[in-house]
């Protein structure tokens, strides 16, 4: 190289003393150095890894390898190094420079190069994960099901499983939804006609629109019940082009829409084609679910019908979400952050401009809550229709019963006898029982104490007449149980189940079939029963359906979810007595509801008049005045009390914030109080300091991000300093008591 006088090379950049030297690029020369060749483009990886302490939740960098470049793509499963062991994750985004100032390490593998985590996805899960005060690495573990690498890579054609009997049938035909839904005509509106404001709805879909709604469903002939109506609303936002969402609480009312589905023209997916329903359902299988799962995230299944989980499901441009029953306990996940659907689908609504639709025979406060503050519109139908619609309901209580004298105390009265005779000759009669088993509490029959068992004192049961009495917590049997207030040794029933309601009616009606209907049912629960005269006993939740109603039903025990401390006891009681009154006739056919037993007065007179939504309008007021859910946020932290009292002193409360409590948790589920019941031998010191106590965290409505975040603050610190103790924590929960 040519050189001057003073012996520097020709063309060469002279270095300036003053200015410190250009840095590296983050991560890529150390990983060159270390032998691993980074990506030519966006060589950094964010990644979300599938791990619970809550203090890692946030993304952690990796340098994508230039061999798996092509296969790391957004939302792709992955495998990383983290703590010394191989944890499974998901790939957020991919970034040219890393914001972390070491060494990054490479990704380990790609597990699929399917992209499950669908952008839409990943932004409603960081939205729940803040708003329940969790990790997104629980939400998208609610969210994405496991792979099935069988499933993945198997041919399109492979069908999936279908909803029906005759859809299972190889001979059957499979409809499915054109590719080109918008020069469809939509299905007929019939069971949204007698709502005010029900085709307003619909056209709205069609037009692609994202109306809200609260619909009052009303029981109706077929055609015009409530699976249709969402059937149909589904068709009418298939034909404008868009996909659908429906999440119902369990698998018998899955079978039901997906029925309705067919008959409004929406036939279940087919391998290959596009268009059609799929249902992601976890009694199915993990092949069937993924497969399902796969045809959503491909956009080859315009709508998903599901149960809880499938509140997450990548449905290709979806315009309408859907939640049937809102207030089943069902629809909140029992893992954490313990997110519910109604929530989880109104923040996908309004992150993906989808239309919003939540449906019920009754009516939640946070539903009404929802149409006062006008966020959705009501839609219900006259008074009129809905005397036309609905049977007529006798409030069989002891004032009403007065007359009848000692036969009137019973739990079965004369009147409910006489009922059942008399519309057991039009067709079968429901019985309603708000308990399963035989006698699931009975007491001492002298001093009518609670018999308890004498290990862990949890409540006795019988579970047939000839049957020794068996402890519902531990399990052990109470041979020879004495009464340890009295001495005696004789037992009498203080709840009855279905079981022994079956048996009495057995008694009763001689030579009258009856069926039974429950989760500890031996025939389990019935998904429907002919029309023939016959007797129906069913737990709720658990009633069969009749295709022509029943010509009668008697909902018994009014008094025992009624009158109970619960906050929402009042409309759970409505809601469960609606749901079995919405399967008998109208009455104009003859159909009659009895209600027996002392039911608090304002769910009775709320079923008397099928009012839900003025019983969830009233308990709405009286909860402002309170400042209770759903006008304020809550957030409980449950554990021992130092554990809890650490959180909580930790927290930066919001304007209006506070803090009530500690309290002691009476017959705490935790293991502590699993641990003391087993009959743990500690002093009493011991035994307070480790007693299980509830905080109950309370911020206005508008400061209730800020209360989660703090909250989800506090737990970050308390599992990265690892402290002792349980500490369950939950926002929004069920209970506050």
């Amino acid at each position: 190289m040519p050189v001057d006088g003073e012996g520097v090379a020709q063309g060469e950049q002279l270095t300036l003393l003053d200015l410190p030297a250009a840095p590296a690029p983050k991560g890529r020369a150390r990983l060159a150095r270390d032998g691993v060749q980074p990506a030519a483009e966006l060589p950094v990886a964010r990644v979300c890894v599938d791990l619970p302490p809550a203090h890692l939740d946030r993304p952690f960098e990796y340098v994508v390898p230039a061999a798996l470049s092509d296969a790391a793509q957004p939302g792709t499963r992955v495998k990383v190094r983290f703590g010394g062991q191989d944890v499974d994750g998901y790939l957020l985004e991919r970034a040219e420079q890393a914001e972390h100032e070491g060494t990054l390490a490479p990704l380990r593998r790609v597990v699929s190069p399917e992209r499950v985590l669908t952008p839409e996805v990943r932004v409603l899960a960081r939205a729940v994960a803040d708003r329940y005060a969790g990790t997104l690495a629980d939400v998208l573990r609610l969210a994405i099901p496991a792979r099935h690498a069988r499933v993945e890579g198997a041919p399109a054609e492979a069908p999936p499983a279908t909803a029906t009997a005759d859809a299972d049938r190889a001979d059957a035909p499979r409809p499915t939804v054109d590719a080109e839904p918008p020069s469809r005509a939509p299905a007929p509106s019939t069971a949204w006609q007698p709502y005010r404001g029900g085709p307003a709805f619909l056209q709205h879909l069609t037009a692609g629109g994202a109306p809200r709604a609260v619909l009052s469903a009303l029981p109706g002939p077929a055609g015009q019940r409530w699976p249709d109506a969402l059937a149909q609303a589904a068709a009418a936002c298939v034909a404008g082009g868009r996909g659908v969402l429906i999440v119902v609480p369990d698998a018998r009312d899955v079978v039901r829409v997906c029925e309705a589905l067919e008959a409004s023209g929406i036939g279940p997916w087919a391998g290959g084609a596009t268009g059609g329903f799929v249902r992601l359902l976890a009694d199915d299988g993990p092949a069937p679910r993924y497969r399902a799962f796969l045809a959503a995230l491909r956009g080859q299944a315009r709508v998903v019908v599901g149960t809880r989980a499938a509140a997450f499901a990548p449905v290709a441009d979806l315009g309408l979400v859907v939640c049937w029953d809102d207030g089943d306990d069902l629809h909140v996940e029992p893992r954490t952050p313990h997110p519910h659907v109604r929530e989880v689908l109104a923040l996908r609504a309004a992150q993906q401009e989808a239309a919003f639709l939540l449906a019920g025979h009754g009516r939640t406060v946070e539903a009404q809550a929802l149409v006062e503050r006008g966020w959705a519109r009501e839609v219900a139908a006259e008074r009129a229709v809905v005397r036309a619609r609905t049977p007529q309901v006798r409030a069989l209580t002891s004032v009403e019963l007065a007359r009848e004298g000692a036969a009137g105390a019973a739990r079965l009265p004369s009147p409910a006898i006489r009922l059942i005779r008399e519309r057991l000759e039009a067709g079968p009669v429901l019985v309603q029982v708000p308990r399963a088993g035989y006698l699931p509490v009975v007491a001492c029959g002298r001093c009518r104490a609670v018999a308890r068992c004498g290990a862990c004192h949890g409540a006795l049961a019988l579970a047939s007449a000839q049957a020794v009495p068996q402890c519902q917590w531990c399990g052990r049997l109470a041979t020879g149980w004495r009464c340890p207030e009295c001495g005696d040794g004789g037992l009498r029933s203080v709840r009855v189940g279905s079981d022994r309601t079956a048996e009495e009616l057995g008694r009763a009606f001689p030579g009258v079939a009856v069926r039974s209907s429950g989760a500890r049912a031996a025939t389990g629960v019935l998904a429907t029963v002919p029309d023939s005269p016959a007797l129906v006993v069913a737990t709720t939740g658990a009633e069969p359906v009749c295709e022509a109603g029943y010509a009668a039903a008697v909902l018994l025990d009014a008094g025992v979810g009624s009158t109970s401390t619960s906050l929402s006891a009042g409309e759970d009681a409505v809601r469960r007595w609606l749901a079995a009154a919405a399967l008998v006739r109208p009455h104009g056919e003859g159909g009659v509801v009895a209600l027996v037993g002392d039911g608090a007065p304002g769910p009775t007179q709320a079923l008397v008049r099928w009012d839900p939504a003025g019983l969830a309008a009233r308990d709405l007021l009286e909860r402002q005045t309170l400042a209770l859910p759903p006008v304020v946020r809550v957030a409980a932290v449950t554990g021992t009390r130092e554990a809890v009292q650490a959180v909580v002193d930790r927290l930066e409360l919001p304007p209006g914030g506070g803090v009530l409590g500690p309290v002691p948790v009476v017959g705490g589920s935790s293991q502590i109080g699993v641990a003391r019941r087993a009959g743990a031998a500690r002093g009493a010191a011991q035994e307070t300091l480790d007693a299980e106590v509830r905080v109950l965290i309370r911020a206005p409505l508008a400061e209730g991000q800020a209360m989660a975040r703090t909250l989800a603050a506090s737990l970050a610190v308390r599992s990265a300093r690892h402290e002792g103790g349980i500490v369950r924590a939950q926002v929004d929960p069920a209970e506050m008591l």
